[in-house]
């Protein structure tokens, strides 16, 4: 492979990221002015406003949970401060319509809390009020205790990065530790906290599963019904082009925001380096409550819930047909993952060995898909070719009497094509946080010594970054094994995963046997969230390193 062959293909690469956003841009604004018409008068109105609302809910309550969670654990002692550090965390390994499910199974009507309820109290069903889950507050309530873990990762990695001179000032000018947490680590936080917030409202207006699970009209159910319930693929262009715009607003604002983590707290020791004060007595446990309730509702109940119901359904994951679901899923993820990997490989060696206003521009594009929902993904990629595949079969058929069906559009690899443009920024992202530690002199070193481009990656770049490689893969693997936008839309008849299959059963109202699929999602979720806390873990134990440095775009999840 030559050096010229490795910067053409990260060209590729970066182009088919861009594709489908350019894509569903055109059709949107191509399609019929009566559709937008339509659109403005009837359903624009509604979808805007529900996801706001969800958007403000979702922000604000993870944000205050993540941040002062990752402020207790980062600068108290307290009960299982060490075991409630990590399994902070774990919630994220749940996508986010798994825990519907298994809320709903536990709060609806016929579940074990009305049902404890009325058998204790002899209510009748209509004798009590009782909330109700399927609602955009049940919604907004899944999607806080899944994506909380995004603020509390930043937050907790910048406080530990803050200098601790400014804190002890102010402790010391007769400043109350909550008072100096207001004025002074909070403000120097702030960049890490605001960047996280908009890496979850982006999810937020990203989520399908959980908002159709629970009937709540936002603009992702909106493109999915539009396009497979009323057949109206111009209107789901044109409702992907709304959403298309609010999010890439969002992925400026946060990538705005990255650019100032940097130099946030510098000189000066950590908060980590510092002998942090025990609490005691009924400050010390209700320390450990207010770290424990996130955990209990985003993980401990979801499993034992799921647990449960998978047991009560009298299915098993050995089953022939989950097996042969979990192999489509495995294929599927292993084949993406390891192609968005390469690809970001191939552009981010291009970044660093021709950096420039290009290289930046390729880095930008290709990593423009983590803002954009799978489903404006896929209609992007689904809209062009469903008319190029069309098109070749009316040619073969006319000249060679040949049907050819669905060549592209129906096989898997227009799956994969969205998986890269969805999760590539994930994987450019872990890669960066490995190539940021090799010296830029040792790429003079090896071209010094006869080392073409292809060697230099080979055996000089590959062999440092090997460990943010293997988890670039891994949390692509992961993320598509979870995505279930872009699955529903692109995915052929006769290919099944586990997310779909979660997601059909419990739109069935088939929630015992939904929680076997979504165990094993929530199974293989659980590796790259201990990974990456391990990760932190070890960074954060090394004297010295990256003291007001913090990189929030090293982040490997999105």
């Amino acid at each position: 492979m030559t050096e010229r062959l490795i910067y053409r293909l990260a060209w590729v690469v970066a182009a088919l990221c861009v594709a489908p956003i350019i894509a569903a841009t055109i059709a949107a604004l191509s399609g019929d002015l009566q559709t937008w018409r339509d659109i403005l008068a009837s359903v624009l109105p509604r979808y805007t406003w529900v996801t706001l609302v969800l958007v403000t809910i979702v922000g604000s309550g993870a944000a205050v949970i993540g941040t002062g969670t990752a402020w207790l654990v980062t600068v108290y002692r307290f009960p299982g401060v060490r075991w409630l550090e990590i399994a902070l965390a774990l919630p994220l390994a749940f996508p986010a319509y798994v825990l519907a499910y298994a809320y709903t199974s536990l709060l609806d009507h016929p579940g074990p809390v009305q049902t404890l309820l009325r058998d204790v109290t002899g209510w009748g069903p209509r004798d009590y009020w009782f909330p109700e889950i399927r609602s955009i507050g049940g919604a907004a309530m899944m999607l806080v205790i899944v994506f909380y873990p995004y603020v509390y990762l930043l937050a907790r990695a910048s406080f530990r990065q803050q200098s601790s001179n400014a804190f002890l000032v102010a402790r010391t000018l007769g400043r109350t530790p909550g008072a100096a947490f207001w004025r002074v680590a909070l403000p120097m936080a702030r960049p890490a906290i605001v960047g996280g917030t908009l890496l979850v409202i982006m999810e937020t207006i990203a989520d399908y599963g959980t908002v159709a699970f629970f009937n709540v009209q936002t603009f992702a159910t909106g493109i999915y019904q539009a396009w497979f319930s009323l057949g109206d693929r111009a209107a789901a262009a044109q409702l992907s082009l709304c959403l298309l715009s609010f999010a890439l607003l969002l992925a400026g604002l946060e990538r705005a925001q990255r650019g100032r983590v940097r130099t946030a707290g510098r000189g000066g020791a950590r908060f980590e380096a510092l002998a942090k004060p025990r609490l005691t007595g009924v400050r010390a446990w209700g320390a450990s409550a207010l770290c424990l309730v996130p955990v209990l509702l985003g993980f401990v109940i979801p499993v034992i819930m799921l647990g449960m119901m998978a047991i009560g359904s009298g299915q098993s994951l050995l089953d022939p047909r989950y097996l042969s679901l979990m192999s489509n899923s495995v294929l599927l993820a292993g084949v993406a993952s390891v192609l968005t990997v390469v690809g970001a490989i191939l552009i981010g060696f291009r970044a660093r060995t021709r950096p420039g206003r290009t290289s930046r521009g390729l880095l930008i594009g290709a990593g423009l898909g983590y803002a954009v929902p799978g489903g404006v993904i896929a209609v992007g990629l689904m809209v062009p070719l469903a008319a190029l595949d069309n098109l070749i079969d009316s040619v073969m058929e006319a000249q060679f009497g040949i049907d050819t069906g669905l060549l592209i559009t129906g096989s898997i690899w227009l799956m994969v094509m969205a998986y890269m443009a969805r999760f590539m920024a994930a994987a450019l992202n872990a890669y960066d946080s490995g190539m940021a530690t090799v010296p830029r002199h040792y790429d003079a070193i090896a071209q010094s010594l006869g080392q073409g481009a292809p060697k230099l990656l080979w055996r000089v770049h590959l062999p440092v970054a090997r460990t943010s490689v293997l988890t670039a893969l891994l949390i692509v693997f992961v993320d598509v094994m979870k995505e279930l936008p872009a699955t529903l839309i692109l995915h052929p008849f006769n290919f099944q995963t586990l997310a779909v299959q979660a997601h059909r059963l419990a739109s069935d109202e088939r929630l015992a046997e939904a929680a076997v699929p979504s165990l094993a999602l929530v199974a293989f979720g659980l590796v790259p969230v201990v990974l990456l806390c391990r990760t932190i873990g070890r960074e954060s134990a090394e004297p010295g390193r990256g003291a007001g440095k913090q990189r929030q775009g090293a982040l490997p999840l999105h």
